[in-house]
């Protein structure tokens, strides 16, 4: 499908994009597949090669472009390169992360962290989800009490992306208990932190190379300057970046069931039974027809919100859309595709078993299927 959202420059981006995942992200994929976690080193190269930081303004070290197809780019480039798990770092950093900290630090928190997390010198994390509270924000157990210039932070935190690598950890906290709500704030607690502990590197069905954490907070005083936003308006700040977060899935989304299905395209041409490749079957053409339909549908209308999302217009209700949508679509492709490849399909060399473990939390994390479609009825007064 002939696409229009990029233009020249997003092209050449894409070419320096495509050559660093190359040389130093699908080399080590099946290394870091083993070892539970990316090699930091990566990162810091990843910020030496411009992949960090985009809407970072430049004074602050980064790229000064605030431009969401650059962050695509990104997303598209380590997914074409067969790195869907160990790019997590770099795009939660990009896409879910940094926007909290461009869009709420004051001046004095923007020269303390922005030209680190532009550099890859910091790499960030988002800690929400609790052991008792996932979808449901509002009843967060984890406390940040003021005393002073501190507050003193108590709870734990799970299912936390970056957990194990991450220097600078946002996290949302109660800071009047007797609330919902209205009663929660962002802090950023630091790596090193007395009192702040990591758990362990969670043992998950995919994802194998992007670290998965559990994290403790024991009497962590935290200085009052490394409250993110306005005390009470945690759920507000984090309401407000929901929508890019979700695009950005979608976005990784489509990219990976189209190179699934290339993947797949290749190997029907190629894989003969019966005299023949399995492709000139009917039920193999046919279905391998409508995901080919289905695949330039979904990315026409991600391609779209990408568009309404850099005129700062994209909807809560219409990212939860695409997010729904296309996570589904994304399953429901790499499981045929997977069928496909028979029991070669089911074996670790082939990167389509990889592709089909690694798609099916895409559903799950930054709000179900069934939490979007909850958001898209109330839109409707329903």
């Amino acid at each position: 499908m002939k696409r229009t959202l990029y233009e020249a420059d997003h092209e050449l981006y894409r070419a320096s994009v495509h050559e660093f995942v190359d040389r130093e992200v699908s080399p080590n994929v099946a290394k870091w597949e083993t070892e539970g976690k990316i090699d930091k080193a990566m990162f810091h190269k990843a910020g030496d090669a411009g992949l960090l930081g985009m809407a970072i303004p430049v004074e602050h070290g980064g790229g000064g472009v605030d431009d969401f197809r650059f962050n695509a780019v990104v997303v598209e480039e380590l997914i074409y390169g067969d790195a869907f798990a160990s790019g997590l770092a770099i795009t939660l950093h990009n896409d879910v992360v940094t926007p909290y900290f461009t869009k709420l630090s004051n001046e004095e928190q923007a020269t303390r962290w922005l030209p680190g997390i532009a550099s890859g010198a910091l790499m960030t994390a988002i800690a929400m989800t609790e052991p008792g509270a996932g979808s449901d924000l509002a009843g967060i157990k984890t406390t940040a009490i003021r005393d002073g210039d501190h507050y003193i932070v108590n709870g734990s935190k799970t299912f936390v992306t970056n957990g194990i690598n991450s220097d600078l950890i946002v996290t949302a906290v109660k800071t009047d208990p007797s609330q919902r709500h209205s009663g929660m704030s962002l802090l950023v607690v630091e790596d090193g932190m007395e009192g702040f502990t990591r758990g362990r590197n969670l043992e998950k069905i995919g994802l194998h190379s992007q670290d998965t954490a559990e994290l403790f907070f024991d009497d962590v005083y935290v200085p009052v300057e490394n409250l993110l936003g306005d005390e009470g308006r945690g759920f507000v700040h984090i309401v407000e970046n929901l929508p890019q977060e979700r695009l950005s899935l979608a976005v990784g989304s489509i990219a990976h069931a189209q190179v699934a299905f290339d993947w797949t395209l290749e190997y029907v041409k190629e894989r003969q039974a019966f005299g023949q490749p399995i492709g000139s079957f009917q039920t193999v053409k046919h279905l391998m027809a409508e995901m080919r339909t289905e695949l330039d549908i979904g990315q026409s209308y991600v391609d779209n919100q990408i568009v309404v999302h850099n005129a700062g217009e994209l909807s809560a209700e219409e990212a939860a859309k695409a997010k729904w949508w296309v996570t589904e679509l994304e399953n429901r492709v790499i499981d045929r595709c997977l069928q496909f490849f028979g029991g070669w399909g089911y074996m670790e060399e082939y990167p389509i078993a990889r592709a089909f473990r690694d798609a099916r939390v895409q559903t799950i994390y930054g709000g179900t299927t069934e939490i979007m479609k909850e958001i898209i009825g109330r839109s409707l007064g329903l």
